[in-house]
């Protein structure tokens, strides 16, 4: 760990690299509005603390996983996932094996490679964290059908 700061500070709130946000869970309530039918989400307020540079999401299953998602990719610089409760299964394009996420893992998703979610559990609960806070979803309809896929 470094001992030099990378700016001089301290700094005052209005020269803060961060706006302070407070997200309380009763000031954010759980939505649909997502991608995945099985889930709810909630934001957390980071994309605003953070003028759009992150974003982080609390998502909890809702009902039980029905199929997976199938392969597509996301245009994000950084894709983390903190599983909270419960569990969730990925493949990955060019791992071998499926990459299973337990409650108290944290997995770093490798940004811009096309992944499949394959299953979870019914009680999953997790934390997902994007950088950029906007980013767009492809899907990879040549990819269906692979199970595990090889390097390329």
């Amino acid at each position: 760990m470094s001992t030099s700061a990378r700016y001089p500070g301290p700094l005052s709130l209005a020269e803060a690299k961060s706006k302070l946000v407070l997200t309380p869970l009763e000031d954010s309530r759980f939505h649909r509005d997502g991608p995945r039918a099985n889930v709810e989400y909630r934001d957390l307020g980071m994309a605003v603390a953070s003028d759009g540079r992150i974003s982080a999401r609390h998502i909890r299953a809702i009902q039980p996983f029905g199929e997976e998602t199938g392969w597509h990719w996301h245009d994000m610089t950084a894709h983390f996932v903190y599983v909270l409760r419960g569990w969730v299964e990925f493949r990955f394009d060019g791992v071998t094996e499926s990459v299973t996420v337990v409650a108290g893992s944290c997995l770093s998703q490798p940004a811009g490679v096309a992944h499949n979610v394959i299953g979870q559990s019914d009680d999953l609960e997790l934390i997902e964290i994007n950088m950029p806070a906007d980013y767009v979803t492809l899907e990879m309809p040549s990819l269906s059908g692979r199970g595990s896929t090889q390097a390329r």
